[in-house]
């Protein structure tokens, strides 16, 4: 097939590791699995590849030395045991990639780094240089520190920015499943596994279903979320299993394993790549059948008589989803009006808003040059 051809030929690449894949059903660290995705990270580096390491398994490390059979319901325990367990993960890591001959780096970021457009940047560039280096960056959220609103979610959404931010080639998401199902696999025999996903509807959203393990925070929803933000930055993804032989080794040999999700062919510049993935998502607009046209067929404004509804609450210069009729997601963009005047405009023409409105009035309420489409 010609996307996994083209896998092989990657120079980028972004691995998401997530808990599941770290960790024992027990919730103590799998140290088998992870020397044996150490060496195969190792040694595509060997190959002149550059390697970004994405890693869960913080607070499960921290689990396991505190010797806590489940994972606490406190925000102030979670974060207690991610600080016990970031430093013994990264020992971890630094021992057997220094094995390997591999020097390593720990990242952590938060969402303040990808919603202020100058950290955004920053980071940008010092994983860029780490890379230049030839030094493969260890991600992962800023657990110890991050409060809900500050925080990116889950690691298959961090996975997924960080490849849109060093303009990855292929972002691997590396899972205790073997890729997408048409159903859930667990409860349904008949549910067959989906080779490649060209287009996320709907109905792969549906197929994609809840999340995952006790241990885990992030379902196959979650990544199939993440392959929205990968294939609109240019990056192809994959969900695979981590407890494969090789998997990672055979991946980039081209080989037909798990999930593909190609890339779009229009790779986004750095401001949009930000504006549709960095700032945070304050609400959301329902176009109608003619506007959703003219967005994706002639790149065109919305304008207020195209919207029939919206929700949450959002300022002026907020970012928001641009939703179908069928609640599908086709755009984000930064509005230019706040909750209260937008329930006042919705409907009508341009001409009626000077008497609709006090004080500046836009013509659009998103400008196409502040929107990014995501079909």
């Amino acid at each position: 097939m010609k996307d996994r051809d083209e896998i092989k030929e990657a120079g980028r690449i972004v691995v998401k590791v997530g808990t599941s894949t770290l960790n024992h059903a027990g919730g103590r660290l799998n140290i088998h699995r992870i020397e044996c995705l150490v060496r195969q990270l190792s040694d595509l580096s060997n190959q002149n590849r550059e390697i970004v390491l994405v890693t869960s398994g913080a607070v499960g490390a921290g689990l396991s030395r505190m010797k806590m059979g489940e994972k606490p319901d406190s925000i102030p325990e979670k974060q207690a045991l991610a600080a016990i367990g970031q430093g013994i993960l990264m020992h971890i890591y630094e021992k057997l990639f220094g094995e390997y001959g591999q020097t390593v780096a720990q990242v952590l970021l938060t969402k303040e780094n990808s919603v202020r457009y100058s950290q955004y940047i920053n980071s940008r560039n010092a994983l860029l240089a780490l890379l230049q280096m030839q030094v493969i960056p260890i991600i992962n959220e800023n657990d110890v520190v991050a409060v809900d609103e500050l925080k990116i979610g889950d690691n298959d959404t961090l996975s997924a920015t960080v490849a849109s931010l060093v303009d990855a080639d292929v972002l691997v998401l590396l899972t205790d499943t073997d890729g997408l199902y048409t159903d859930n696999p667990q409860v349904c025999p008949d549910a067959k596994l989906i080779d490649e996903i060209s287009e996320i509807t709907p109905e792969i959203e549906n197929a994609a279903g809840g999340a995952g393990t006790k241990l885990g925070t992030g379902g196959m929803f979650t990544k199939v979320q993440a392959a929205k933000i990968a294939v609109n930055s240019g990056v192809t993804m994959v969900i695979a299993n981590g407890s494969r032989k090789n998997v990672l080794t055979d991946i980039f040999a081209g080989e037909n394993i798990g999930t593909i999700f190609p890339t779009h062919e229009t790779h986004l510049k750095q401001r949009k790549s930000w504006l549709a993935f960095g700032k945070r998502i304050a609400g959301s607009i329902v176009v109608d059948r003619g506007c959703e046209e003219a967005l994706i067929k002639h790149g065109s404004s919305i304008l207020a008589a195209g919207i029939t509804d919206f929700e949450g609450l959002f300022i002026e210069g907020s970012t928001v989803r641009v939703l179908s009729a069928d609640a599908r997601e086709i755009a984000r963009g930064i509005i230019n009006y706040d909750t209260k005047s937008l329930r006042k405009i919705i409907g009508h023409n341009t001409k009626d808003f000077a008497s609709l409105l006090n004080g500046k009035v836009y013509d659009e309420v998103i400008h196409r040059d502040n929107m990014v489409l995501m079909v």
